[in-house]
């Protein structure tokens, strides 16, 4: 079972102080990149894995989408989805997502932003899309970058000058990841590039397009400390298609 972190009050108050929290898809450093790789939403059946506040739900039927559905684990991310969603053409369901079952061919577009990386059974998860995917429907997600969840003890490490640098350790170890991000103990799982890559094309999609998102020139203008990500790439992002 997927650890629901988002139901501890601690975590949840912390991450709800987040900028993407509190601005939506436009607080989230990486959403044009994202954006720029997803299909046109007209007419779209679309399933948000991992929903959160809902703002991608809410998003998608604004684009034409013909029906979202979005899946969290968490109680307290829905209940703030389902406040601000006044639209009837989205439906929210509470579900652990190592554990659910979607409809076959229900979809053409399944999109999940920074949930697999908490997902254990990662094979059954992708599974579980394909199925839920017509022909040459879309996957389309982002995870922390392997690079970011490799070290056991991630953070910046900073030398007597100031400069900054990420430790890279424990890359080819993969597994459980113990952190403590806005509260004590955060269970994330650390696979490499490969792993994602291959267990894609194992279970019925071919690779659209891989991008490691850094920040460009006009967002560190914006937020100069976004400089810092330059050293590593926070973000995977991968575009993939259901095999017929």
């Amino acid at each position: 079972m997927t650890q629901n972190i988002y139901d501890n009050p601690e975590f949840f108050a912390g991450y709800s102080r987040l900028g993407r929290s509190v601005e939506g898809l436009d607080g989230a450093a990486e959403w044009p990149m994202l954006r720029a790789m997803l299909p046109r939403m007209d007419g779209l059946r679309v399933v948000d894995l991992g929903c959160g506040f809902g703002w991608f739900c809410r998003w998608a039927v604004e684009q034409g989408a013909d029906q979202v559905v979005g899946v969290d684990v968490s109680e307290n991310m829905l209940a703030r989805a389902r406040a601000a969603t006044s639209r009837p053409n989205v439906t929210y369901i509470q579900a652990d997502l190592e554990q659910f079952d979607l409809p076959a061919a229900g979809f053409e577009l399944a999109y999940s932003s920074l949930a697999l990386h908490y997902i254990e059974h990662l094979e059954r998860f992708l599974a579980t899309i394909r199925q839920s995917l017509v022909p040459d429907g879309q996957l389309i997600f982002s995870v922390e970058h392997p690079i970011y969840t490799a070290p056991s003890n991630p953070g910046w490490v900073v030398d007597a000058k100031g400069a900054k640098t990420w430790p890279i350790d424990g890359y080819l170890i993969e597994g459980a990841r113990r952190t403590d991000w806005l509260t004590r103990g955060v269970i994330k799982r650390h696979r490499t590039i490969a792993h994602y890559l291959n267990a894609l094309i194992r279970n019925g999609f071919s690779i659209n397009r891989i991008e490691e998102w850094g920040p460009d020139d006009s967002q560190i203008a914006a937020r100069p400390e976004l400089a810092d990500e330059l050293q590593r790439p926070p973000f995977l992002l991968v575009s993939a298609t259901a095999t017929t």
